[in-house]
């Protein structure tokens, strides 16, 4: 009786606890998920997490355990643990690590943009926190080689850094503002090659697509490319408003004569600033989509629907897939 004392009957534990067909919804749930006070858990608590929330999906709960205690091991389990392996993600490439390390690497790429070598050197960086945060938010149903990683991981920075420093070049004569604007132009480039070719498996062999109630049905590659041009959209809306309306106001109070007397802090205030933008952008980026994925089965590669049609009739008009973050 202790167990069903606290907690409600028929309580799921991977039931959404808020509507994931709303953008609200979906908010509160990744402002949950990627709460970067995660990362300072330690190590044994996320594996305790762990043992809870899979013990709970056993119908195995501990006496005494408490709702409240259940969704706090879940926010954790979710927070570190790969949606589709159960696997342990590695911490640079969390979610919720986005916020402390995109803030101090963003912060960075905007105070250190007016020489090619500073450019050089923090698009290099952020193409391989990058390739960390891609790799580890894949659709895990698709395994990639190392020798895929290194073509991505090259090829990425390689885009990143020719948009930055072209852009750079090209921006000497320009207003100062557009200057500053160029760590976003070669972001957003280098996210355009550094999702897909990172992910590549995926579009070459498809991903695993079900039915609503979790029933495998096939590969897709329609579905993989969805899910990985939704991504790409998420992530250039998540570092759009720091890099677009910071530089903004840093070039509004760099002309005030306090600012100027302290130059040396310019650097912190503005990991500072991108840090307060990232808080809720991560979030909100993320939340744009569906972390559950749908595809209208018309929209299917012809011998996929056809193989559907067969098997379920007209019972199935949609397929869901997971699209990675």
């Amino acid at each position: 009786h202790a167990k069903m004392a606290t907690i409600p009957l028929g309580f799921n534990i991977d039931s959404p606890r808020w509507d994931q067909s709303t953008f609200v919804g979906r908010l509160k749930h990744f402002l949950n998920i990627t709460d970067p006070r995660t990362v300072l858990v330690p190590e044994e608590e996320l594996d305790r997490a762990k043992a809870l929330v899979e013990g709970c999906r056993a119908g195995l709960v501990p006496p005494g355990s408490s709702q409240e205690q259940l969704l706090y091991a879940k926010k954790l389990y979710d927070s570190a643990f790969h949606p589709d392996s159960g696997e342990k993600m590695n911490f640079i490439g969390r979610m919720s690590f986005q916020v402390p390390g995109g803030m101090a690497i963003t912060g960075c790429m905007l105070q250190f943009y007016r020489t090619v070598p500073a450019v050089v050197f923090w698009q290099w960086v952020n193409q391989s926190f990058n390739a960390f945060v891609n790799y580890t938010n894949r659709n895990a149903a698709s395994p990639i080689s190392l020798r895929q990683i290194g073509v991505a991981y090259v090829t990425a920075t390689g885009a990143a850094l020719a948009t930055a420093v072209g852009l750079n070049l090209y921006t000497k004569r320009a207003p100062p503002l557009l200057a500053r604007w160029v760590p976003f132009a070669a972001v957003a480039a280098a996210n355009c090659v550094n999702i897909p070719m990172m992910r590549q498996q995926e579009i070459i062999n498809g991903i695993t697509v079900t039915d609503e109630n979790n029933n495998e049905l096939g590969h897709s590659r329609r579905a993989a490319v969805k899910g990985i041009a939704q991504v790409v959209l998420s992530r250039i809306t998540m570092a759009a408003p720091g890099m677009i309306i910071l530089p903004i106001i840093m070039e509004r109070l760099e002309k005030f004569t306090f600012m100027q007397r302290i130059r040396v802090l310019h650097g912190p205030l503005q990991v500072l600033l991108c840090g307060g933008f990232l808080l809720f952008m991560v979030p909100a980026a993320c939340a744009l989509f569906p972390q559950r994925c749908s595809l209208a089965l018309a929209d299917l590669e012809l011998e996929l629907r056809d193989s559907i049609v067969a098997k379920h009739g007209d019972k199935v008009p949609y397929v869901y897939f997971n699209k990675g973050l």
